[in-house]
């Protein structure tokens, strides 16, 4: 199980990254409609957020160990909902 350091460096390494690459394709990106990429950047600073904070606030009553894995899980499938939508 990772430290709750290593967990936040993770969470916003991969959040700046999806970040670069949204504004990237944003940018140079060709046919792209600016209100889907603006909210689709907005999505991805309220991920991070969202995921940080529950990060020291885990839920009370279930095993620390069990909440780290299933936030970590639901951290990676939306992350990976957003790269798939900033490839199209």
């Amino acid at each position: 199980m990772m430290n709750k350091r290593s967990l936040k460096k993770a969470i916003n390494a991969v959040s700046d990254q999806l970040f670069a690459n949204a504004v990237a394709v944003s940018l140079y990106g060709n046919n792209r409609n600016a209100e889907n990429d603006e909210a689709l950047i907005n999505s991805i600073i309220t991920m991070r957020e969202d995921f940080v904070s529950r990060i020291s606030h885990p839920e009370p009553g279930m095993k620390k160990q069990a909440y780290y894995k299933d936030l970590r899980d639901k951290f990676i499938s939306q992350a990976q909902e957003i790269a798939d939508q900033i490839s199209l």
